[in-house]
């Protein structure tokens, strides 16, 4: 499996602080942006696998809608996460 126990709290201890802290915004955006890029490898391979299509367009929305919360309540974390995963800032 590609997000192994270990591997997410690996994640979690990088961007959220600490590998317990699974609920913070950051470490979401995160896991989304792993899960984000493995999607999109798979189908380049499958293109005709339409419900991968769907749940990574469901998975980009999360995203994007805990990025939008996370710019309304701590630009400054915001823009920490945005540069540290090399995102696009999106939010206007």
């Amino acid at each position: 499996m590609y997000l192994s126990k270990e591997y997410k709290a690996e994640i979690f201890a990088e961007f959220a602080g600490s590998a317990t802290n699974t609920g913070s915004t950051e470490g979401q955006v995160a896991l989304f942006t792993k899960r984000i890029a493995h999607l999109t490898e798979h189908l380049k391979k499958n293109r005709k696998d339409f419900g991968t299509q769907r749940a990574l367009q469901m998975l980009v929305g999360k995203r994007r809608s805990l990025l939008a919360y996370l710019y309304k309540t701590d630009i400054n974390r915001y823009r920490a996460i945005i540069k540290a995963l090399g995102l696009r800032d999106i939010i206007k």
